[in-house]
């Protein structure tokens, strides 16, 4: 079932089996019946740690997701709340429990697991509520790290950035600490850390406090990872607000990718038959899996989008070639032999299929006018030309009122590549903006200025060409098909985050000090004794691995540079992926937003 999490250096497979031991241990507790209750966010994340299978397994009858109101009927011993550790969930349990019937017999006992912690403020809440005393068991599961695949682990925080920037609340950077000693735990301790930012410098500190609170945690497993990158979101703001131009990137930039599915319109599908009129089309979105377990998607998820028809031609011929080989099969053992490849080939055409349908999909966007204008805009900006001054095309996309996520991500980005923008044009976006979608934004506007996304430029000086010239982020003459260097993720900048994990492995980040200290926050670097015998031999030509933690969000096109950089010839380096959550450019500034009502006058 989870091949796909093995194939990398580092087994995967061992910390999601963690994590279902837990689980099982749970459920196990609850003796009897079970019916689950989910806080909706979670099945998605937990979908990837266990199937219905092993909740069947372990007696778990029905299922429900967290609504208010009376529970529904179901003829179980237990009822267990899945739930994270948030007042307003608490408001709705407590409602759940106390609609319940206390005459029914017989009566139904009430457990609740705080996922990933458990929450005195939560717990308070119940008991002001007078329904802490009907939870029989009252426990946390760590669901830190979740793997999505074999070199990429999620913790699927969605408010991370959000609390870290502007609430200064560090609840994420402490679950991702854990997340990081259980990692340890399973893996061996982790040599050497490097990190960039306060909030890097903060887990970095938490980890080794924790060791230091944990002697006992001294474990003699040989390391798998020889490096840790901790690196702030809030270091590279400019990566996730550019249009992300790989297949997996495009797909997540238009569809979204939600815990590894993606949801697609239907008609491009439906299997085209003779005479069918539009009418019985399918109309329930296609849903599809991504990740590397599936051959195909594994070769061009990370290729830029224009190197994806010709993979996509050659297999189409391979494939109509390996079906016609049943015509020359003529003995019995060659018969057998096509036969037993039959499930395989047949696997394979409906993969072709849905990829060439999906990349249709993406093209009929790619190749509009209106795409190709907005990455113009975008690559001007980030190759440093008109950042200073008010741009036509934003003037106009307000003006005919486009998506404001859309303005948003495009100011900013204007805003990260020119180190802020004067204040008379700063001034000129935040009026156009409130006047043409609504004086509610505003406090919109405030929260990406505290950011850093959106502001006004202080130290009068511009500091981006600078990092734009040492780091190499802008490449002019980029190879789309046969890439030699991370910048065709987007085609032309190379992403600053993979530009920094590429120079800390060679030749080291003592040759761009003028340039980390440009950057926001701290840049710093801890040795972690290792006990003796455990030191790590390198055989010649052995790969170091790096695990690279990205605090705030990543997204798909800086995993596929990671991994480009990981399958280089000479590179030397495999990169393994952490996050505290995938996002893209929409996601990330939707988490920005608040959700402030006009008045209904």
């Amino acid at each position: 079932m989870a091949a796909h999490l093995s194939s990398g250096r580092v087994n995967l497979t061992a910390l999601r089996e963690a994590g279902r031991r837990e689980l099982r241990e749970f459920l196990d507790k609850c003796a009897g019946s079970k019916a689950i209750v989910w806080d909706e966010y979670l099945t998605g994340p937990f979908g990837l740690i266990a199937q219905d299978s092993l909740l069947k397994e372990h007696e778990v009858e029905k299922m429900f997701t967290l609504k208010p109101g009376r529970l529904p009927q179901a003829d179980v011993k237990n009822i267990i709340f899945f739930v994270r550790p948030k007042l307003e969930l608490m408001d709705i349990i407590a409602d759940n429990v106390l609609r319940e019937d206390r005459g029914r017999s017989p009566q139904r006992d009430f457990h609740i697991l705080f996922v990933p912690r458990r929450s005195l403020l939560c717990e308070q809440w119940l008991k002001e509520q007078g329904v802490l005393g009907s939870f029989i068991h009252r426990e946390q599961y760590s669901l830190d790290l979740i793997p999505f695949d074999g070199d990429l682990l999620s913790m699927e925080s969605e408010s991370a950035f959000k609390e870290c920037y502007l609430e200064s609340d560090q609840t994420s950077l402490y679950h991702a600490a854990k997340g990081l000693m259980t990692l340890q735990a399973l893996y061996g301790t982790i040599p050497q850390i490097f990190g960039k930012g306060e909030c890097a410098r903060h887990v970095a500190n938490m980890m080794i406090r924790m060791k230091r609170e944990f002697p006992g945690g001294q474990n003699s497993i040989f390391p798998v990872f020889d490096t840790l990158l901790l690196l702030d979101r809030n270091v590279d703001l400019l990566t996730p607000l550019a249009t992300q131009l790989t297949y997996e990137g495009l797909i997540d930039e238009i569809y979204g990718i939600q815990n590894t599915y993606v949801k697609l319109p239907p008609e491009k599908f439906a299997p085209k038959k003779q005479g069918e009129t539009g009418k019985d089309l399918p109309t329930e979105p296609k849903k599809l899996q991504l990740n590397s377990a599936e051959e195909l998607y594994a070769e061009i998820r990370d290729k830029n989008f224009n190197a994806v028809g010709s993979v996509l031609s050659k297999k189409a011929k391979i494939i109509s070639a390996a079906f016609e080989e049943r015509h020359h099969a003529k003995t019995v053992g060659e018969i057998k032999q096509f036969v037993s490849q039959l499930p395989h080939m047949q696997a394979a055409r409906s993969s072709l299929a849905n990829h060439t349908s999906i990349a249709e999909l993406i093209k009929d966007i790619t190749t509009s006018e209106d795409f190709f204008d907005n990455l113009t805009v975008e690559q001007e900006f980030m190759s440093g030309i008109d950042t200073d001054k008010v741009n036509n095309y934003i003037e106009d996309c307000i003006a005919q009122k486009h998506p404001l996520i859309k303005i948003l991500r495009l100011v900013c980005l204007q805003s990260v590549c020119n180190s802020g923008l004067k204040q008379k044009v700063l001034d000129y976006y935040k009026r156009e903006i409130l006047q043409t979608y609504g004086y509610e934004h505003i406090l919109t506007l405030n929260n990406l200025e505290k950011a850093g996304l959106l502001k006004p430029q202080t130290s009068g000086r511009n500091n981006y060409p600078t990092i734009r010239k040492t780091l190499r982020l802008w490449m002019d003459d980029v190879n789309e098909q046969n890439p030699n260097d991370i910048s065709y993720v987007y085609s032309g900048y190379a992403p600053l985050s993979v530009r920094l994990a590429q120079l800390l492995a060679r030749p080291g980040w003592r040759s761009i000090e003028e340039v980390l200290k440009m950057l926001p926050g701290p840049h710093f670097e801890e040795r972690q004794q290792l006990p003796t015998g455990l030191q790590k031999k390198r055989q010649h030509g052995e790969n170091r691995v790096t695990l690279v933690f990205f605090l705030g969000g990543v997204t798909y096109a800086e995993i596929a540079a990671l991994r480009f950089l990981s399958q280089m010839e000479d590179g030397g380096t495999e990169y393994v992926i952490a996050t505290t959550k995938l996002i893209n450019g929409t996601s990330w500034i939707k988490s920005l937003m608040e959700k402030l009502e006009p008045a209904p006058f």
